[in-house]
This record gives structure tokens, sequence and C-alpha cells, in this order.
């Protein structure tokens, strides 16, 4: 790479909520197109959804800004991934700064690519065909990448949250191109499992993100470069009866025995196994999850 060119970026643009195979597409062009022209490939996202500051209403997000760039580096080669915190002042920028100011200035774009609903600038002035045309007046180039479609449906985060929510995670990992994926740090839980002999590791549901329907999921755990099979339920623990309400992620890990109590893990979910169910005693309980585990065994033997 020459001097000139040695902090140039290739630029994806987007929320990359989700990462799915729409944003893949994008996210191969930058690549390409950064080795190419001998240029770092970059993604160019945001801290908050910009419709929360926009329309005043939380948008229940698919992954945490962790869980994005991890996927973007990854699936896709993505060197760098810039977090820029989306206000009032980024919010009101008007759509030809925005390329000129932010893209070339700040972060030294050569090239960027982006998606063909992609809209910035105030009020959403700036579209594809403007960021297409001003790029081309400033010298750089730009890739605008067409609707990408499964079994006929436009691929798009708002779908795919709907499936996470009705808890289809196969159809699901059609549309995002990887299985969905859950990550955070591993809290204390009630020790129910160690006492009946089937031990939990314990995540609480990340505010913010589009929760699974609840219940019992074939789940792949990851942590400290390895990764197993596992079986989770997302719930309030019903057969309890002692009125908690927040929502835990309760994973059972295959061939493991450790404490993870502050680790950071990941989990991927497969197949939802079947709804929550509010038991009539504790061994009943134990009873189903030894089923839910020899399930998940077998969907996995099946892969």
């Amino acid at each position: 790479m020459d001097t000139e060119k040695k902090d140039a970026r290739v630029i994806a643009l987007g929320f990359f909520d989700g990462v799915h195979v729409g944003h893949g597409m994008l996210l191969k062009r930058t690549a390409k197109m950064a080795a190419q022209l001998g240029a770092g490939a970059s993604a160019l996202t945001f801290d908050t959804h910009p419709e929360t500051l926009i329309t005043g209403h939380d948008i229940h997000l698919l992954n945490t800004a962790n869980d994005r760039a991890s996927l973007m580096r990854g699936l896709y080669g993505i060197e760098e991934v810039i977090f820029a915190h989306f206000d009032a002042s980024l919010m009101h920028m008007q759509w030809d700064a925005f390329i000129s100011d932010m893209l070339i200035k700040r972060f030294n774009a050569v090239h960027v690519v982006a998606g063909h609903n992609f809209y910035f600038g105030y009020k959403g002035t700036g579209n594809s065909e403007k960021l297409r045309s001003e790029c081309a007046r400033l010298g750089i180039g730009c890739d605008i990448i067409e609707r990408v479609e499964v079994d006929g449906i436009m691929v798009s985060s708002t779908y795919i949250r709907k499936l996470i929510a009705q808890g289809d995670m196969e159809r699901a990992a059609l549309f995002l191109g990887h299985p969905h994926v859950l990550s955070g740090r591993v809290t204390h839980g009630r020790k129910l499992g160690s006492s009946i002999g089937i031990p939990t590791t314990n995540l609480v549901m990340p505010a913010g993100l589009q929760e699974p329907a609840r219940g019992v999921y074939a789940t792949r755990t990851s942590f400290d470069g390895r990764t197993y099979d596992s079986v989770t339920n997302i719930g309030v623990k019903p057969t309890l009866l002692d009125g908690m309400q927040e929502v835990l992620v309760e994973t059972t890990i295959f061939d493991f025995c450790g404490d993870l109590y502050g680790k950071t893990i990941s989990i991927e979910f497969y197949k939802h196994l079947r709804p929550e169910i509010r038991f009539s005693s504790i061994s009943a309980l134990k009873m189903q999850i030894e089923k839910d585990i020899l399930s998940t065994k077998l969907y996995f033997d099946s892969k």
C-alpha cells in the first residue's frame, strides 16, 4: 500500500442489525474493493438505531453492538467497525456534508458501498442515487447493492425480528445467513439446575434486544475459543411460582463442567423445541429437561 493510501478506507454504510444476507452482499463488495484498492475494509454504523432518536420509539434490535461487529469481522472480513454516536448533531447534518465532511474528510473514504434503501442526512434527504452522484463529483467510488430476496421475500431486519419473536430460528437463519446470535456476561443463577444435577449457565436478556419466543431451543454455545452443543431456555421460570419477571437465558452446556461466572459467552440458536411450560413439580421439570437434552442431541446428530 502506498503512503498516500495507507489510511484510506472502503466504507460500508448501514446499521447492519442482524448482519443478514443482504448486508452480506454489501460487506463482501466492501472487502473486495478494499483488496483491489489497497485500502482498509471498514463499516460505518451507529451506536443506537437512528429511528429511536428520530421517531422517539425504541427499536428492538437483533444484536448487541459487539455482536454486530463480531459478525461483520468474522463472516465478511471487515477489518474495522466504526460506531458513530447518533445524536441531534448527526441527525441534523445535511446529506452532502455527511459525504464530504464525515466520510471523506474524517474517515478518508476512497470508495463507499451502500444498500438501495440507504437514506441519510437531515430528514433522510440523502438517498442512494444522491450518494452515487455526489461521490462521482467528489472523485471517490460508490457501489449500490440492489435488494436481496429469499423465497420471494425481501431480506430485512424488520422481517427477521418477526421470525425471532415467533421462535422460528430455522427460517431466520435462511435470511440471516447464519444462526441467530445472543452474547452476554454470565451471571449467578439460583442454583436450581445444580440442585437437580443439570447445571445451567445464566444470562439476563440484554435490554433493547428482540426477545425470542419463550421456551426451549437447540443451541450451540461458544467461549474461550471452543464451541459446545447446548440446550437453552428463555423465560421466567414459571414452575417456581415466585413472581419473577426478569427474563433469563439459561443454558445447559453439554460435555462441560466448570464455572463460567463473569465470562462472556455467545449462544447460537438453531431450533425451537417447545414453549415455556409450568410443571407440577421440580421432578417433572427435571424429566422434561432430560428430554430436551435428548431432543437437542438428536437434532444435531441429524445435521
